[in-house]
């Protein structure tokens, strides 16, 4: 069984992009390697928050689910778990710059 994640990144100036992917890590290094439209206009690139999933059903209505939220909601749901929008992609996946990580 694979796992399926939704992802939200973030760029230093907190515009937010949503996304859903098999493999996290994989996904996180593409966005950081510019090779996705949206991040890689706006330098979006830091994992700020990802939940995981059994199916991809699951995640794909939860993505859908997200992306309907206003900003302010998104928001609330990052700085539940992370609310320093630390970079989460090294100490979760050994993938990012570990300077961006929590102290």
């Amino acid at each position: 069984m694979k796992l399926m994640y939704v992802y939200i990144l973030a760029s230093l100036s907190r515009t937010i992009y949503v996304g859903v992917t098999n493999n996290l890590g994989r996904r996180v290094q593409e966005h950081r390697e510019h090779k996705v439209g949206f991040t890689a206009r706006y330098n979006v690139s830091r994992l700020v928050h990802f939940e995981v999933f059994f199916t991809p059903m699951e995640a794909i209505g939860r993505e859908k689910e997200i992306k309907g939220w206003r900003r302010e909601k998104k928001i609330r749901l990052i700085e539940q778990h992370n609310p320093e929008w630390n970079d989460l992609s090294w100490d979760f996946l050994g993938v990012g710059d570990p300077s961006l990580r929590s102290g």
